[in-house]
């Protein structure tokens, strides 16, 4: 799409050979599975699943608001996770992000992610 803004805003890794964090069409944003991993491509929190959701919910944060909004810009997301139990585990590290307007969700329980050390992955579409 000729008109589309793809971002690969400072603070996420560099994905530039792989893909981009965001690509804004209009007023949507797509925001490709934010993981736990820190700019620097470190993985926050390996076996501690709370500091991988936290890292992942700046990293949407920072994808976001590259392409201008902000999290309650967030329209639906798709939560990855690779245990059951970590679904109910997400929302008082969500709550320090977002209290109101939630997001549409699906949660999805994975065998595995990119990596056998990530927990949790979450992609998302806001609309600014």
């Amino acid at each position: 799409m000729a008109n589309a803004e793809h971002f690969h805003p400072d603070g996420l890794q560099d994905s530039r050979a792989r893909f981009s964090h965001a690509v804004k069409a209009g007023t949507t944003v797509y925001i490709a599975g934010q993981t736990g991993v820190d700019g620097l491509g470190n993985l926050v929190g390996k076996d501690d699943f709370e500091a991988q959701a936290y890292q992942v919910l700046l990293n949407l944060q920072t994808a976001v608001r590259a392409a201008g909004g902000e999290l309650a810009d967030i329209v639906t997301w798709k939560i990855y996770v690779t245990d059951r139990a970590y679904g109910a585990r997400l929302a008082p590290v969500r709550r320090e992000f977002l209290t109101e307007n939630l997001p549409a969700a699906t949660l999805l329980v994975v065998a595995g992610l990119a990596s056998p050390d990530y927990l949790i992955e979450i992609d998302a579409v806001a609309v600014l």
